[in-house]
């Protein structure tokens, strides 16, 4: 069966349920708030049997899908960050509840920046830790009382790519737990998608950990709460689509196209007689020889990430500095 690259667990769901069916060992739950243009869906990978079925490990995916997220407005990057701490705040209370996590303020958070700033589409987590408040220092420099009334101790860090340090980004991160002993790991990545409509529009927040360098297929030692002993949470934006992805996308299209003229009817008719895998295999063997596994951004890229990076900031810090309707402390 072929597949088409994708790091958005919805997008997996949507691929193997097929013409509207369900996967065994997968729930999906979608709403969207009367007053609200963001369209939830959370898939929850509930045992192995859904493990095999979408290729994730089990967990919690929760996708926010916000169409205008690429355009200069305020007013819906601040919904969208309002969105993002609420479910930010509501993750940390269930590892709460399941004792993974310390039941008592103040939290110490790790945030990882992952990606290389010097490749725009792969320089989202980089460009979150810009515009993070970290406040550690401050917290834990000499002298300074250990018990604090805020509720985090914020630090951050951006470990570079491979190519750069010649370290996989799992060591420095242990490298750092081992000195530093934070309780949570949010980690930012770019993401890959399937459908171009929503590179730079969706939000994906798990509770699984990431794989660095996923974007692009470059699989490198997860950051998960098995592999470093600490809960990782992550969230994630796709950057890039695959040019077969997009081709693909267009074959109704194509086919359509070519049956509206009697010297391409018969390669129409062949086409569409192709089975999807198959439709996606020709693509791929007429794109790749030429192309090589390529993989395709739009235009304004710098801005979105520039926006993405900002309103996903805005997002943790009102995860945990906000008060949610007038409670005490963060409200997690």
């Amino acid at each position: 069966m072929f597949e088409i690259r994708t790091d958005l667990a919805v997008e997996e769901k949507e691929s193997a349920a097929g013409d509207g069916g369900g996967v065994r060992g997968v729930s999906l739950r979608e709403w969207r708030r009367a007053d609200s243009a963001i369209k939830m869906t959370e898939v929850v990978v509930l045992n192995e049997t859904g493990a095999k079925a979408m290729g994730k490990p089990k967990g919690t995916y929760l996708t926010m899908e916000a169409r205008r997220m690429g355009r200069q407005d305020k007013d819906y990057h601040r919904e969208v960050s309002q969105e993002l701490a609420s479910q930010l705040r509501r993750m940390i209370r269930t590892l709460r509840g399941r004792h993974i996590l310390p039941a008592e303020d103040p939290l110490r958070v790790l945030v990882v920046g992952l990606g290389n700033p010097s490749v725009t589409p792969d320089a989202l987590g980089p460009g979150v830790l810009g515009n993070l408040r970290v406040n550690r220092k401050l917290r834990e420099a000499a002298g300074a009382p250990r018990k604090t009334d805020e509720p985090v101790i914020l630090s951050g860090i951006v470990p570079g790519v491979m190519a750069q340090t010649g370290m996989e980004t799992a060591e420095i991160v242990g490298g750092i737990l081992h000195e530093t002993e934070p309780d949570l790991i949010i980690a930012i990545d770019a993401l890959a998608a399937r459908s171009i409509r929503r590179l730079g529009t969706t939000v994906q927040l798990t509770d699984t950990g990431i794989q660095p360098g996923s974007g692009v297929g470059n699989h490198r030692h997860s950051l998960t709460l098995e592999s470093l002993g600490i809960p990782v949470l992550a969230i994630g934006v796709p950057t890039v689509v695959g040019a077969a992805a997009i081709v693909h996308d267009t074959i109704s299209a194509m086919i359509g196209a070519l049956w509206s003229r009697m010297e391409t009817k018969n390669m129409g008719d062949y086409m569409d007689g192709l089975a999807p895998d198959e439709q996606y295999e020709l693509i791929s063997e007429l794109l790749e020889p030429e192309f090589g596994q390529l993989y395709v951004t739009p235009p304004d890229i710098d801005q979105t990430v520039k926006r993405l990076s900002f309103t996903i900031s805005e997002g943790i810090h009102l995860a945990f500095y906000e008060n949610p309707q007038e409670e005490g402390g963060c409200g997690i």
